[in-house]
């Protein structure tokens, strides 16, 4: 699986000029790279196996790569990186309705709590953003947008995530007609820019999607540049 993703998508393991972590692929320096993180391991307590490199866990949604590395030092060693399957773009939707932005009260496992957050969600390997946004949009809250516009990319945690994310503002002419509840999504509330800035103030938004895509539209000018609402 490895050699597979290094053939299909080279620049996941590009060394750029002044690169502080140089990824080895000559099979001699692999296993140098594996050994001295072995050692650090076990010094630690920890198991040899952590520092086997390669894809070491895989599903249909991303996979953890531990690479061989070598600093501009000379130091051995390995680090890994989360990808999102095929290397796919997720994406991010703001979709507004007339003058407010639509939320979904979405229960997330890896916080075990309920976060309010914009439609979002994992692309697929080979398809156009565009199209991923339009569906995710019918999907989570039951409408298609009228116009996308595209915010660019952002990546979630540039120390462990290797994919980019794809930030959309949507316009919607649209009431959103149902919350996707299969995905954990047991309400749909819509609130105004400043209602949304208030709420990111106030710490009741903590999603970093919405925070980020919120404030890449608001720059550009698709947000009236108003003060959070207050209470």
């Amino acid at each position: 699986m490895y050699a597979n993703l290094r053939e299909s998508h080279p620049a996941l393991f590009a060394n750029p000029p002044g690169a502080a972590f140089e990824i080895l692929t000559e099979p001699v320096e692999v296993r140098a790279a594996e050994e001295a993180r072995a050692t650090d391991l076990a010094e630690a307590g920890m198991p040899a196996f952590m520092a086997e490199t390669g894809v070491v866990y895989a599903d249909p949604f991303f996979m953890v790569v531990r690479d061989a590395v070598r600093t501009p030092a000379g130091s051995l060693g390995t680090y890994s990186r989360v990808i999102s399957a095929g290397n796919a773009i997720g994406v991010v939707i703001l979709p507004q309705v007339g003058e407010g932005i639509v939320l979904v009260h979405h229960f997330r496992h890896s916080t075990r709590t309920w976060h309010l957050e914009i439609p979002r969600g994992f692309g697929m390997p080979g398809s156009d953003p565009v199209d991923d946004a339009r569906r995710e949009l019918l999907e989570e809250i039951g409408v298609s947008a009228t116009a996308l516009h595209d915010l660019g990319e952002v990546y979630p945690d540039s120390g462990a995530m290797g994919s980019p994310v794809r930030l959309f503002y949507a316009e919607v002419s649209d009431p959103p007609s149902a919350a996707d509840q299969e995905e954990g999504i047991d309400a749909i509330r819509i609130v105004s820019p400043g209602e949304l800035g208030r709420m990111i103030r106030d710490e009741e938004i903590t999603d970093g999607f919405t925070i980020t895509a919120y404030t890449r539209a608001l720059l550009r000018g698709l947000l009236p540049a108003s003060a959070p609402e207050t209470l």
